[in-house]
């Protein structure tokens, strides 16, 4: 495959697609754009997971920043569980990273993927069957820790795995969202460092460049779409596209 970086645009315009695409659904539900994007250059492209997390990362860098300050100009960010959740994410997030660049991961994603359909399947009767109830969240830092380590190892997780239990447990998804997508700034920070130590810079090129431009495109449609979109619509949302994205996955990972 050809350097996108020095080719024609036309052979970028894919990779702004999708990643406009995967920011659009990440910033408005919380989640997927690791998962789209990671499932598109391991099973299309071939990647290793590893470079394909890597790559991955490196754009979400700059998409999440756009998000976070979107969601905090919108208001969509809690203060409180956002400091739970950040310096567990990151811990989980650098060992994540270490280890999938000395052990391959892809052994135990289908099991992951498993996990997050069921997630998935339960929120959406949740939000099918019962009227949202708001309270505090009791399990939090756990959490982030795990989250960040599935997130680096399995490119993509974070979203899923964070966002989906902080909804199991009740909390507004409009905050969940916001916070979630505030501290993923900071996770892919650390992430990446991880990766270029590790991996070194030059691996970094290819289609990054077209998933960074649509990512930062899309990130602030992304906090005004979950500020107006209703509960129970988000929580139908939600468990649809992890259901469906965890679904594909499972299916790419048996199939290889």
């Amino acid at each position: 495959m050809p350097d996108l970086l020095t080719s024609d645009f036309s052979a970028l315009l894919p990779f702004i697609a999708i990643g406009f695409g995967a920011q659009i659904v990440d910033g408005a539900l919380g989640m997927a754009f690791g998962v789209i994007t990671n499932t598109f250059l391991v099973g299309v492209l071939g990647l290793t997971p590893a470079r394909a997390s890597a790559k991955v990362h490196v754009v979400e860098a700059f998409t999440t920043a756009v998000s976070a300050l979107s969601h905090l100009l919108h208001g969509n960010v809690d203060r409180n569980l956002f400091l739970r959740l950040l310096i567990p994410g990151m811990i989980g997030g650098a060992t994540g990273a270490y280890v999938l660049t000395h052990v391959d991961a892809a052994l135990v994603k289908p099991f992951v993927l498993a996990y997050l359909v069921g997630i998935g399947i339960y929120l959406l009767v949740r939000g099918l069957l019962y009227p949202p109830k708001h309270q505090k969240p009791k399990v939090v830092e756990p959490l982030g820790l795990i989250g960040g380590f599935l997130d680096a190892a399995g490119g993509g997780g974070w979203g899923p795995v964070v966002t989906s239990n902080l909804l199991v447990q009740g909390v507004e998804p409009r905050k969940v969202i916001g916070t979630v997508n505030t501290v993923e700034f900071f996770l892919t920070l650390t992430i990446s460092a991880t990766f270029i130590y590790h991996l070194g810079l030059a691996d970094f090129a290819g289609p990054v460049l077209g998933l960074l431009i649509g990512g930062v495109a899309a990130a602030p449609f992304g906090a005004f779409m979950a500020k107006r979109i209703p509960t129970k619509a988000m929580l139908i949302m939600v468990g649809v596209v992890l259901t469906i994205t965890s679904s594909y996955g499972i299916y790419a990972a048996i199939t290889v």
